[in-house]
């Protein structure tokens, strides 16, 4: 049985009864797989299907048995599923926050920043450019507002049992992000990450001036980032974990070993082979093959 097909659930939500299980079976057999026994990493949470045959034909049965079920439906390889390296965008990823669109409500230009935020996720506005638009228009804007912003981080469900297990069992784990350092390491520190990267916001007299200071971490700096990394610990991208929603992100999770499209836009979701759109970030865990019990943090007693 060369690889899993694993069935996760929002533990929060709709539960991964058996008959859904059953569905996503006969799916593979229909699909010319042979399965194995189901293995539950936590019950009613997520159930790995070991099976032998094309992983493509079978995640493309899968998904179609479930459609209209809140269960996310993957197929990864069974050999090497746990990685050493996690590599994380930070906003509507590891927080629900875009923290550049709460600063745009705090400057009452909420609606005009979320738009240009939108199309720039979408991959319909080059990315460099749009933080540069978006940014200018905060210019004037007191730092004591982006201190009050970040009293309003929301960290995504999940992300603190994702860190500290992954850390338990001996990865390094860093943030690459679009957004702001002066976010990713107020960030890195509560999750204890190992790193963060971010751009850079230009202040002065105690205000933004609507300036980000080179270099500007684009869609390529994300990727070779994950790369670095990867060669300075002594690993392959294979043996990376990548997580995000937006286009900037898209290299970077194709690079990885696991690269996940979570909670995306379509468009990254269409560009990657595995996404999460119910479950919270610990299915990051049980795409690795953790059980709960393995868990580290507020999940590990769910």
């Amino acid at each position: 049985m060369n690889h899993v097909l694993s069935l996760i659930a929002d533990p929060a939500g709709v539960r991964l009864e058996h008959s859904i299980l059953t569905r996503a079976c006969e799916a593979l057999t229909r699909a010319g797989a042979q399965i194995g026994a189901a293995d539950w990493l936590a019950d009613g949470v997520a159930c790995d299907v070991p099976f032998a045959g094309d992983p493509a034909r079978a995640a493309a049965a899968a998904r179609a048995a479930l459609a209209g079920a809140a269960i996310d439906a993957n197929v990864v390889p069974a050999a090497g599923r746990r990685k050493g390296l996690l590599v994380a965008d930070m906003e509507s990823t590891i927080i629900e926050n875009e923290m550049l669109d709460d600063l745009a409500a705090m400057a009452g230009i909420r609606d005009e920043v979320a738009e240009i935020t939108r199309r720039a996720m979408n991959d319909e506005l080059d990315f460099r450019d749009a933080l540069r638009e978006r940014v200018a228009l905060l210019a004037g804007l007191p730092i004591e507002r982006m201190e009050e912003a970040a009293h309003g981080i929301r960290l995504m469900p999940g992300a603190e049992a994702l860190v500290a297990t992954m850390k338990a069992h001996g990865a390094y784990t860093m943030i690459v992000s679009g957004g702001f350092l002066f976010y990713t390491g107020l960030v890195r520190t509560r999750l204890d990450f190992d790193e963060d990267q971010g751009n850079d916001l230009e202040i002065a007299a105690g205000a933004l001036t609507g300036e980000v200071r080179e270099p500007v971490l684009t869609r390529d700096g994300k990727v070779n980032a994950l790369r670095r990394i990867a060669a300075a610990r002594g690993i392959g991208p294979d043996a990376a974990l990548a997580v995000g929603d937006g286009a900037n992100d898209i290299a970077m999770l194709r690079a990885a070993g696991l690269g996940v499209a979570f909670r995306a836009k379509p468009n990254v979701s269409a560009a990657v082979t595995v996404r999460i759109d119910h479950g919270d970030l610990t299915g990051l865990l049980y795409l690795q093959g953790y059980r709960q019990h393995e868990f580290v943090g507020p999940r590990a007693r769910d």
